[in-house]
């Protein structure tokens, strides 16, 4: 084939397939002149190294033009490593940019330029992502590490062939930000890559970076985009086996998320799906901790009959027999009994790690910052108190205002308050009466309902007045006879 056939970069004439040329062992040797010129030069001299690189940089137009990917794939593979090995990160940076960039580059060449690379910066044989110390530690080799995972981010963008690279290399910048105190940078740069669109990752993998993701937004206090990048995992995925260790990892950040936004209901679901954790069953201290967060959070929780319905399915879980504290106080909530306050156990239900953090909340309904261990201390007496209303609203039609804040050891204000609260949330029906000194829980009926009611007391009663007539009369044949 001629020298001219072997340089053309178009089609062959009549619209046929690209030519194709064989320059295997003119790379070989090449290659060969290449290493042997840097090598024979006294330390490895730039204007060596420059040499060498050119000598390759025509060999890869030659190859690329000629349609040769494998020889392609030697010559990208050893003018990196020729630059690698003189320690020319500038050459090195160089180079990358220049084989990468090529018009009509192959994407094999491509995706073989950010393999080799991959081993100087990151962890290849291991996670793929963790950053390599560097040897010297110094400023300027730290540098020189982090503009190449740069550059390699920049070569795997917008190429699907290498989406798993990029994700990986995200990481990896995402840890070098984080290490650098700089957690807003890491949590924007890993906010970049949309993991769950990726097929070639997979599913423990798109999980583990999304909840690197939730880390460092819940970090950043970010707590809207740490929810929104939480529901990117779908739950009966961490039911899956071998996905226990991410279940309880996932769960845990979510109740960070959720002591922000002082939602108690959704806490006792989160410790809930931890306690039923294979891994954390085998387990005592860490189920017996799971567990007894899931009940304080329960009585956290605003009464409703999913409130209700969990609370029974734990009750009659064996394994609470082991925390008498949470039993008792789960069975009080299920009385229909007034509970007084404090608890018989209130101080050990309040010593939980969970519930006892002094981190200061900027949030605070009061405006007055306080913490977030105060705010749920005021929220178990607030839970009581409506508790006893409610069982008050079962054994009472009517009762003195004064009395009713007798039974819930509070003034008539506060009592009144209370009262007005549940009202207007739609949890109890009450009608006060100041005037009176009166609260009525029972709904007054009007004139139709009271006689519909009579008329089906009447129905039914007569009902059984036929009943026991007919069976009079039957036993007074059966005895006749």
């Amino acid at each position: 084939m001629s020298s001219s056939a072997a340089q053309s970069s178009g089609r062959a004439a009549g619209g046929q397939l690209e030519d194709k040329v064989d320059l295997s062992s003119e790379t070989t040797a090449k290659i060969a002149q290449a290493q042997q010129l840097v090598a024979s030069s006294s330390g490895g001299s730039s204007s060596a190294l420059q040499d060498a690189l050119a000598l390759l940089t025509a060999l890869e137009k030659r190859c690329r033009v000629g349609n040769d990917t494998p020889s392609l794939v030697k010559v990208c593979e050893a003018s990196l490593e020729l630059c690698h090995e003189a320690n020319d990160h500038e050459a090195l940076l160089a180079t990358l940019k220049t084989l990468s960039t090529r018009r009509s580059q192959k994407s094999k060449a491509i995706a073989s330029l950010v393999s080799k690379c991959l081993p100087w910066v990151v962890d290849a044989d291991g996670d793929g992502f963790t950053p390599l110390p560097v040897a010297d530690g110094s400023e300027e080799s730290k540098k020189a590490q982090n503009a190449l995972v740069e550059e390699l981010r920049n070569i795997t963008d917008g190429k699907m062939y290498l989406e798993a690279e990029r994700a990986r290399l995200t990481r990896t910048v995402a840890i070098l930000k984080e290490s650098a105190g700089d957690i807003a940078g890491a949590a924007n740069v890993l906010q970049e890559v949309h993991v769950e669109t990726y097929g070639s990752i997979s599913k423990r993998e798109k999980i583990e970076f999304i909840l690197e993701q939730m880390r460092l937004t819940l970090m950043k206090k970010d707590y809207v985009r740490a929810y929104i990048v939480s529901n990117k995992i779908k739950r009966p995925v961490l039911e899956e086996e071998g996905m226990a260790e991410l279940k309880v990892k996932f769960y845990t950040s979510l109740t960070n998320y959720y002591k922000h936004e002082k939602e108690p209901m959704e806490l006792a679901k989160c410790y809930h799906a931890i306690y039923s954790t294979p891994s954390v069953q085998e387990e005592e201290s860490q189920w017996k901790e799971a567990l007894t967060n899931t009940v304080v959070f329960l009585c956290l929780s605003e009464y409703s009959n999913e409130v209700k319905d969990m609370m029974e399915r734990i009750n009659r879980d064996f394994k609470l027999d082991k925390i008498p504290e949470c039993k008792e106080t789960l069975q009080s909530y299920l009385k229909d009994e007034i509970i007084h306050y404090p608890l018989p156990h209130q101080t050990m239900l309040e010593s939980i790690p969970a519930f006892n953090d002094n981190g200061k909340d900027d949030d605070a309904n009061d405006g007055g910052g306080s913490s977030l261990k105060e705010h749920w201390h005021t929220m178990f007496h607030t839970r009581i108190i409506e508790h006893n209303l409610r069982v008050s609203s079962i054994y009472y039609r009517q009762i003195h205002t004064s009395r009713l804040a007798q039974l819930l050891s509070l003034d008539v204000a506060a009592t009144e308050k209370h009262i007005s609260q549940m009202v207007s949330n739609g949890t109890l029906y009450a009608k006060i009466d100041r005037p009176k000194d009166t609260v009525r829980f029972m709904k007054k009926r009007c004139e139709e309902e009271v006689l519909t009611d009579w008329a089906a007391d009447i129905k039914e009663l007569l009902g059984l007045v036929e009943k026991t007539t007919y069976l009079i009369a039957k036993e007074n044949m059966v005895q006749s006879h």
